[in-house]
């Protein structure tokens, strides 16, 4: 039974298409969807100095998309909004045994490094080491 979806989510056309898709399965089976947004800072490479910096603007980006997850949910379907730094695939993971996730429902591809890269490659990870089942939207 599903009760748990957990969503990353990067803004990407593929990533609203996994919350459409997540917020159809959470009314059939009643279940809470848990959107995770992933700054991904591992990839850049960055002074010292402007850490701060993008990181607040990370943030923003982070929480903008989150809010755009919960635009997306209608009323009646619980969910909730997480934003995380750190390397996508392993945060993503790391979530799933946290949150006692039944399902990881995640777009095939993202945004690229520049924008934030959340999917794609990462998608590949997820559906190797994934202990619960992955449904990849295209």
């Amino acid at each position: 039974m599903i009760k748990n979806i957990l969503v990353p989510v990067d803004g990407s056309d593929s990533s609203e298409k996994s919350i459409e898709y997540a917020v159809s399965l959470a009314k059939t089976y009643r279940a809470k969807i848990n959107f995770l947004y992933v700054s991904n800072v591992n990839q850049l490479a960055i002074n010292a100095s402007l850490t701060h910096a993008i990181m607040g603007a990370m943030r923003a980006a982070g929480s903008a998309i989150l809010e755009r997850a919960g635009t997306m949910t209608p009323p009646g379907v619980e969910y909730e909004k997480i934003m995380e730094t750190g390397s996508p695939a392993a945060v993503i993971l790391e979530y799933a045994e946290i949150l006692d996730a039944d399902l990881i429902v995640m777009g095939s591809r993202g945004l690229g490094v520049v924008k934030g890269v959340l999917l794609g490659s990462v998608s590949q990870y997820i559906i190797e080491r994934a202990k619960i089942p992955v449904l990849v939207v295209k």
